[in-house]
C-alpha cells in the first residue's frame, strides 16, 4: 500500500502498449463481471500496480467509450492507494456499462477487486 500520497494517476501507471495488454491477456487471469471484465497478472518485481483500459466499438459511439474509459480511470484513481503492487491490471468495459451510473462501475470495480485480492485492505 502506497499510503496517503499524491492522488494523480499518472501514464507511468497505466498499461499503454500493445504488448502489455497481450502479455496480461495471455498469461494473467480474468474475473467477469456484469458491467466489466478485470484481467491481471502477477508482475513480480514491477512497484506499483500498473493498470490499462479498453472500450470497444460494441459499446457505442466515441463519446460513449470516452465516458466509460474516464469513469473507470477515475475509479482506479481514487482507489489506487488501496491496491496491492507487482500487479498489471487490464479492466475491460461490456455493453451494459454503457448505460450503467458511475456509482455502479465503481461497485462493480470494487467487487471484483475484492473478490480477486488486489485490494490491500
Amino acid at each position: 500500500m502506497l499510503g496517503t500520497g499524491s492522488l494523480s494517476f499518472p501514464k507511468s501507471r497505466r498499461l499503454t502498449r500493445a504488448s502489455e495488454f497481450e502479455r496480461v491477456k495471455q498469461h494473467g487471469y480474468a474475473e467477469r463481471g456484469r458491467l466489466m471484465t478485470l484481467s491481471l497478472l502477477a508482475a513480480k518485481n514491477t512497484g506499483p500496480c500498473r493498470v490499462g483500459f479498453i472500450t470497444t466499438r460494441a459499446i457505442g459511439s466515441a463519446t460513449i467509450r470516452n465516458r466509460i474509459r474516464r469513469c473507470l480511470r477515475e475509479i482506479v484513481r481514487k482507489h489506487q492507494h488501496d491496491l496491492r503492487e507487482d500487479f498489471w491490471i487490464v479492466l475491460i468495459a461490456r455493453r451494459d456499462a454503457a448505460n450503467a451510473s458511475y456509482r455502479a462501475l465503481e461497485d462493480e470495480w470494487l467487487r471484483l477487486a475484492k473478490h480477486t485480492s488486489i485490494l490491500a485492505l
